[in-house]
């Protein structure tokens, strides 16, 4: 029965992009799923297209679309920008959307942000006829509910990620067989310098003693994480319950440090959204019963990261001031990220019984030129975290514990955890604005 429908919706990439109109909006599937060969279909199109808005997690491959010459026929939307995107909206040439990764999926159903077409990157469907949405569902099972169209990529590449993670082909209108490869994003920044490298250590030493046996973990990609993890062998029934997670986790996973046995919600699971990684995650959840991905309306939403006991959020910032407000999505009026999950998970640890929410940088940015905790945030940076939100902030100077503190001590304890050659100047600053006297 399958078998046959499911042929019958089988079209060419061209063929399936004609449904895009002028002025519609198409959202893509983010991260390593991001849908190459429908959107270069559709870029085809460009000059048959006018004012057509492509909407967008993460995307890691550079997409045509932001190219000079498609300006007035399309314009992106980041939802959550990457490096490959940044630069055409700092030029006005893209939008941005500040919206928390909980709360898209709600703004989604509510028709706030409406979908037009959705193009996806799916695994074959299973002989129950279910596709899988593979390595990240985050907003996109949720927009494929919703979307007008359904476009999809049938991957053979793509791995059988499990949870609620499926969409049956009736729900598919047009379906484009391919074998494309999942981009690879290596934790490890091979440009990180033996110094980069040794604060980022301290740090990850640091963060790895506020860890307790039986803690559940939310953590992110890069060194910070990296370190950390690196730091954890020695741990017990540790549990995740993370946006994403990297390579990093596997090993912990099968040296028996992470067995989710703790945990209070969902236990006996690691319940994430997406993975940003390489082949060896990627072949490590492929219809492993252990990983079960949602999406970001459950998973991110700070009553549901309560439930965990022992929550433990680990994320970071650009900059933070003297007084605990932070910024981490934008370089003064530059946008540089989003606001993705942090806020969700600051406030869902933070709410969780025995959770701990904490926030972890280097002190300073740029060879120790640029301090990474300032008297004031940067002239027109956005406020990603608000002096209330922020419980531990953690340099490789140590830790500032600011819930329930005043200006004044929130103020000494982080001073004392910036760079030495920075803390008379951040004084000084602090006298000059009467938090310290």
């Amino acid at each position: 029965m399958y078998i046959s429908k499911y042929k019958s919706k089988i079209v060419s990439a061209e063929e399936a992009v004609k449904v895009v109109k002028s002025g519609d909006r198409v959202l893509l599937h983010a991260n390593s799923c991001y849908p190459e060969i429908l959107v270069n279909a559709m870029c085809d199109r460009y000059q048959e297209l006018n004012d057509v808005e492509v909407a967008h997690l993460t995307i890691f491959q550079k997409p045509r679309f932001i190219d000079p010459e498609m300006q007035g026929h399309f314009r992106h939307n980041a939802l959550f920008t990457s490096g490959v995107t940044r630069k055409a909206i700092n030029e006005g040439r893209a939008d941005f959307t500040p919206i928390f990764l909980s709360e898209i999926p709600i703004a989604i159903e509510r028709g706030v942000i409406p979908i037009d077409v959705i193009f996806l990157n799916l695994s074959p469907p299973d002989k129950h006829g279910y596709c899988s949405f593979g390595v990240s569902n985050e907003i996109s099972k949720t927009a494929a509910e919703h979307a007008k169209v359904v476009i999809a990529q049938i991957n053979s590449k793509m791995p059988r990620v499990l949870g609620d993670n499926f969409i049956h082909i009736d729900k598919i209108d047009y379906m484009v067989e391919c074998e494309q490869e999942l981009v690879d994003v290596p934790m490890v920044d091979p440009n990180i310098t033996p110094e980069e490298q040794r604060v980022y250590t301290r740090i990850g030493e640091i963060i790895a003693s506020m860890i307790k046996d039986g803690d559940t973990l939310q953590m992110g990609i890069g060194a910070i994480p990296d370190a950390v993890l690196s730091f954890l062998t020695e741990k017990k029934d540790l549990g995740i319950h993370t946006e994403m997670f990297s390579d990093g986790l596997i090993d912990l996973i099968e040296m028996g440090v992470i067995t989710c046995d703790k945990k209070t919600l969902l236990p006996g699971k690691i319940v994430a959204s997406f993975v940003i990684a390489t082949r060896k995650t990627h072949e490590y959840i492929d219809n492993n019963p252990f990983i079960e991905f949602r999406t970001t309306k459950f998973v991110n939403d700070p009553l549901n990261i309560a439930r965990n006991d022992n929550m433990v959020s680990i994320n970071s910032a650009i900059e933070v001031d003297i007084t605990g407000q932070v910024c981490s999505h934008s370089i003064g009026n530059r946008i540089y990220s989003g606001f993705g999950g942090q806020v969700d998970f600051i406030r869902g640890a933070s709410r969780s019984k025995g959770g701990r929410a904490i926030l972890a940088f280097p002190s300073t940015a740029k060879n120790d030129t640029i301090s990474k905790i300032v008297p004031t945030l940067t002239y027109g940076a956005g406020v990603t975290d608000t002096q209330a939100d922020v419980h531990y902030i953690v340099t490789e100077y140590g830790v500032a514990d600011l819930w329930g503190k005043t200006l004044r001590e929130r103020v000494k304890q982080l001073i004392q955890i910036a760079h030495p050659k920075f803390r008379d100047e951040l004084e000084k600053k602090a006298r000059e604005f009467k938090y310290l006297w």
